[in-house]
This record gives C-alpha cells, structure tokens and sequence, in this order.
C-alpha cells in the first residue's frame, strides 16, 4: 500500500494528507481493449465474466479542476460491472472512445484500460482547482451519475442531460481500485453510522429505486399503493422494498427460490411469492404467467398492483404489463434478461396502462435517498463482502444471479467493519438492523 493510502486509512488529516505525493500507478480491476473479441460468437449466459476482468496496477490520471481524487475504502457490484465483463450490448471501449473525442479532460477517459466500478466509499485526498464544497480528508459517497453542470438539461433534471453519463461505465478511473476519479457534483457525505462496506453499497441501487417509485419523475407511489418488485432481493428490489414499506404501500416481492424468501421478508415484502412455484421460470406465455401471478397476488392482498417494479427485462416485461392492473404503472430501468421487450399491446392501450422509463437518479434525488440512509430510515442492503482480489468472483455471482442483496468489494479497507464515526446511532439502530441482509446465507446451487 502505498503513503497516501495508508495515511488516508490512518484517518490523517487534511494537512498530512496534502503533503504526501499521489502515486503514479495503483491497482485496479479493468477490462482491457485487446480482449474485446474473447467471447466473440458466444450466447450471454456462456460469457464467463471471470475471464475478462483483470486486476493489475494502472496508470493515475490527472486531476481535472471540477474532479476530486478518492482513496477508495470500498466499492459496490453492479449489474453494470458485468455488462462491461460480457462486452456486451457493445465493448464499453466504445463509450470511452466517444467521450474521448470530445477532447480537453474527457481525452484521459479513451485508455486500452478501462477501470470499472460505479458505487464507492471513501476519503477526498485531492480536489481540482475548481472544487468548492469538498475539501480533503472529507468522507463521501459517490453517485454514479455523471453529468455535465454546464449543460441546461441539468439544471431542471441531470439524467436529462444529452451528455449524462455512468461513472465507471460510460466513463472510466470508476471505484473498483484503491482510488477513484468523481466530478464534485457526484459527491455526497457518507452516512456517519456505516461501515465503509455498508455505505459503498447503496446509492446507485438506491437512489435509482428512489427515483422510480417515489419521485415525482416516476410512480410516486402513495400509501396503500400495491407494488409489485421482480428481484425482490437483488441490489435493486432491496431498497424498493423498504421503500414501498416506508412510504406505506404493501410490497409483493418476486423472488428466484425458497433460500430468498425469509431475505425479501427482512426487506419489508408483505407477500413474498417464489416465482418457481407458480410456474414463472422461463413461461413463453405471458398471458398465462400473468394470470397465475395475478392471482397469486389478489390471494394474498385482494386487488392487483398499482405499480409494478421492472428491471428484469425481457424475461418479465410482458407479464409486468399484463399484471398491473388497469390505469396501473410499469416502471422500468433496465433488463438484465435482454433487451428486446415482447408485449401484448391490448393490455396496454385498453386499460390505460402507463410505462415509465427510469435512469439513475440526478444529484437531488440521490441526497434525498441518501438523507434517509443517514437518518437510518433506510438501511443497507448489503449481504457480503469480497476483497478487490475476488472482484471477478463477485462479478461472477451477480451475473449468474447467486447473491442477496449487495455484495460489497473491499479496496484499501483492510478488513469490514471500519469507517464508523457515529456509533451511537448505529447502537440506536442496532447491530443486526444497520444491514439486516447481513444474516442471510446465501445457496450457492
């Protein structure tokens, strides 16, 4: 480990930290140009992610003046980690490239390397010359959105910004390394009462479930309001749950076995339905898959959903529009299944039925996630934590979908645990509760 990552783990002060030189290099788990072909003529599901990410010592970029440097205590995997390990739907080389060519700072981000990683906790060691409400030794999370302040788009919604992009996606120098690169307008304060591991794991699941269900740029769910959440115990499904619990709707979570039903019930699922008993796994028929499940549903609360969850894709797009029920809403932000979505229209049009579309969440929307993290209203998903050594293995779990929750990974934290500087709120909160997923084992299979 290197001087200034020790002495931003020593918990140094802002003078010290100053004082000693940034590296040239440090490690960090990236992809490399040269293999963008490995899986050329491969399906999705034989795209074995483990092959393509690397762990190695990379070059440090320069500081642009609105950016700060971060020693990375902890980073998050995503779904996002593993589409860039698959090259899939292109090579993320393809979004460095473009960005690229914008040219001034954004030519540093167009590397044969590209450093992954969209979620982080950690310590402010430098800031750019431009960087006013930061300052070093400062401990922050970091929103994945990134987004250009310049832009006027921004200044009413920032995933509205034609230039927003993912950190450690659509960017590179992302969180899975013992440092990151962030733009200032990405920064928020780490909730006091979390370990590293336990904040690193929240914002970008959870502020993008925020915005789908309780902003007013998504379902703006009210109390009573049935939701249905495919994935329940994904990163995702994690905080939807408590969040239609919070809000004081009655949260119907789907999930992919027995071994995660007592996890979406820890979560604050009031109905829990194992989608391998009603005969969800791999249906063709949406119709009838959307029967079932509806009536799955209406046993168990007596009325079809208001709102339904979606992220899964194409496996489940069409049963979501067929399920929620009639002037009822399909949320979505993603498809981790596929991206090709086959509907029947009918149950769209003649029951005036809605379809949101659903991106991240700007900066506004992440602090009001975040607020409520840090008051302890919301509590983290996370369920494991792997060091940056077996970052592919994690990467590898959540593609194959063979976790709960959130697996967290490690940088400079030498071990979890660290990083709490409220601990009389986390006692307040207590122990177990602080991250409730922490105690479910997860079935490997």
């Amino acid at each position: 480990m290197d001087p200034l990552a020790e002495a931003a783990l020593a918990g140094a002060g802002p003078e010290e930290l100053g004082r000693i030189p940034v590296p040239e290099e440090y490690p960090a788990v990236h992809l490399r140009v040269e293999d963008v072909d490995m899986f050329a003529g491969q399906d999705q599901d034989e795209r074995d992610v483990r092959k393509s990410l690397h762990l190695g010592r990379v070059p440090m970029p320069e500081l642009a003046p609105d950016e700060v440097l971060i020693a990375v205590m902890s980073s998050a995997m995503n779904y996002n980690t593993v589409w860039s390990a698959m090259f899939l739907p292109v090579p993320t080389f393809a979004f460095l490239r473009h960005f690229g060519k914008q040219g001034g700072w954004a030519a540093r981000h167009d590397q044969p390397h590209h450093v992954l990683g969209s979620d982080a906790a950690g310590v402010v060691v430098r800031v750019g010359s431009g960087v006013r409400r930061w300052k070093v030794g400062d401990h922050v999370v970091v929103s994945a959105s990134y987004v250009d302040d310049q832009d006027p788009a921004t200044h009413s919604d920032g995933m509205l910004d034609a230039d927003q992009r993912a950190w450690g996606f659509e960017t590179n120098f992302g969180s899975l390394a013992h440092y990151a690169v962030a733009r200032a307008n990405q920064l928020l304060p780490k909730p006091a009462h979390l370990t590293w591991e336990e904040a690193a794991s929240n914002l970008l699941c959870g502020g993008t479930a925020y915005r789908m269900l309780v902003s007013h740029r998504g379902a703006q769910i009210k109390q009573g309001d049935v939701v249905l959440i495919w994935g329940a115990t994904g990163g995702l499904g994690a905080y939807a749950a408590q969040l239609v619990r919070n809000g004081g709707g009655i949260a119907v979570g789907v999930v992919g076995g027995e071994s995660k039903v007592e996890a979406a019930r820890r979560l604050g699922c009031e109905v829990v339905i194992n989608r391998e008993e009603i005969g969800l796994g791999g249906s063709t028929d949406q119709a009838e898959a959307g029967k079932r499940l509806g009536r799955a549903i209406r046993g168990a609360v007596g009325e079809d959903p208001h709102v339904v969850f979606e992220h899964v894709g194409r496996a489940t797009f069409g049963i979501s529009v067929f399920v929620v029920r009639r002037g009822g809403v399909v949320v979505t932000c993603g498809s981790s299944t596929g991206y090709r979505h086959e509907y029947d229209n009918r149950y769209l049009w003649m029951k005036l039925k809605r379809v949101i579309g659903s991106h991240g969440a700007n900066l506004q929307e992440m602090a009001e996630f975040n607020r409520l993290v840090a008051l302890g209203r919301v509590q983290s998903a996370l369920n494991e934590v792997f060091p940056l050594e077996e970052s592919a293995e994690a990467a590898r779990l959540v593609q194959t979908n063979r976790h709960v929750g959130k697996i967290a990974v490690l940088g400079l934290a030498p071990h979890a645990g660290l990083g709490v500087t409220d601990p009389e709120l986390r006692a307040r909160i207590g122990e177990t509760s602080v991250a409730p997923l922490r105690a479910v084992a997860t079935a490997r299979g």
